[in-house]
């Protein structure tokens, strides 16, 4: 059991059942170019790069991730809220 107290801030919690993250790449995670893939054209491992970016610079909010490998993985965006 958990419990977030969160003021005038808001959270978005994506949560899958995946293969996870291996220990060894989660300090990797959110660095430009980084992949887990093997080389091709198309794969750049920029995507978590970009998010974090877009979301701390942009929006003034943090993403942060929680993942077990065999288990999956939950990213936690907390945004400010604008509300209030």
């Amino acid at each position: 059991m958990s419990l977030n107290i969160l003021v005038d801030k808001k959270q978005i919690i994506v949560e899958d059942n995946g293969i996870g993250i291996k220990k060894a790449n989660k300090s990797k995670i959110f660095s430009a170019f980084f992949t887990t893939k093997p080389s091709s054209k198309t794969v750049s491992g920029i995507s978590s790069y970009l998010v974090k970016r877009i979301i701390c610079e942009n929006h003034k909010g943090d993403i942060t991730f929680e993942s077990e490998y065999g288990k999956g993985s939950k990213f936690i965006i907390t945004l400010p809220d604008k509300n209030k």
